[in-house]
């Protein structure tokens, strides 16, 4: 069987124009318009990247952002037409590449700013490089009445979940407070926070925007039978940083090892709160003996 040059020429065109859907091709601009930029990427025609292709933010011009001449990867997102031309994104390759770099942040426990866009009464959208984030009420470090105060704003975030496949970004402000301030925390520091919750277990403790667990048997060597006797939500108080999880983000919290004798603190909590920085000392060298 021989092999023409015609043959040769039409495998060549089918090989070089076989341009599908989803591959990643190289190509150099030709041509920059307000609608777009015209591409070589050495099909019989020159392809087409839309302006609203050219980034993962919307932009009004591509002046600066490409330069005639240069070569750029880009993402087929049309077969050709009848003139054999295809449509280009560079947005798409790069809002994988972020995907993939927020799924790393979220993997390494990172924090970024991110702007408030919006709102609605379960929480407030943010802008993530570009993307489009949700922080729930219920994430926010303090969240006005009227969620629309923020708007604008700038939130230091960490991340709840990052999925590309279900387009889901979901980001706390708590959790960054709570990486940030676990980062700064030791055991032996004393903490000023409120009484947020009690639970028959113990009492929640806010402080520096971040919560930590004052465990029933942390409160007192004498034994509690009652805790709402004890403390009330709203109060203030000061508590010894005793244990920290930073893996499972967890902070646990002690007034009893700030008491000179058992019950101390249930007879007397106005004298143990007022000397609790100069008990100090005495709760370093339990930590200490405690660790050894």
């Amino acid at each position: 069987m021989t092999f023409s040059t015609e043959d040769f020429a039409k495998a060549l065109e089918a090989h070089s124009y076989d341009f599908q859907v989803g591959s990643t091709v190289r190509g150099t601009i030709i041509a920059l318009a307000n609608d777009g930029a015209t591409v070589d990427i050495g099909g019989k025609s020159a392809a087409f990247l839309p302006i609203r292709e050219a980034e993962v933010r919307a932009v009004h011009s591509l002046e600066g952002l490409l330069e005639v001449g240069a070569e750029y990867a880009f993402q087929v997102i049309s077969d050709q037409d009848a003139d054999g031309q295809v449509r280009l994104s560079i947005r798409k390759l790069k809002v994988k590449q972020l995907w993939e770099k927020l799924a790393e942040m979220e993997a390494q426990s990172a924090v970024m700013e991110a702007k408030v866009t919006g709102f609605n009464k379960g929480g407030v959208t943010v802008d993530v490089e570009g993307l489009r984030g949700f922080v729930p009420r219920s994430h926010l470090s303090s969240a006005p009445e009227s969620l629309e105060e923020l708007v604008g704003q700038r939130l230091t975030v960490g991340f709840l979940e990052v999925s590309q496949a279900n387009n889901k970004l979901v980001m706390s402000q708590r959790a960054a407070a709570r990486s940030q301030v676990m980062g700064q925390l030791e055991l032996g520091q004393l903490i000023e926070g409120t009484v947020a919750s009690l639970k028959p277990f113990g009492a929640f403790v806010d402080f520096n925007g971040i919560t930590g667990l004052l465990h029933i048997k942390q409160i007192s060597k004498n034994y509690i039978e009652n805790l709402s006797s004890v403390l009330q939500a709203g109060q203030p108080i000061k508590a010894v940083v005793i244990a920290l999880d930073s893996e499972r983000n967890r902070i646990s919290l002690s007034t009893r090892a700030l008491e000179k004798y058992p019950g101390e603190f249930l007879k007397e909590p106005e004298t143990v709160m007022a000397e609790a920085e100069n008990r100090l000392g005495d709760v370093g060298r339990m930590l200490a003996e405690s660790e050894a």
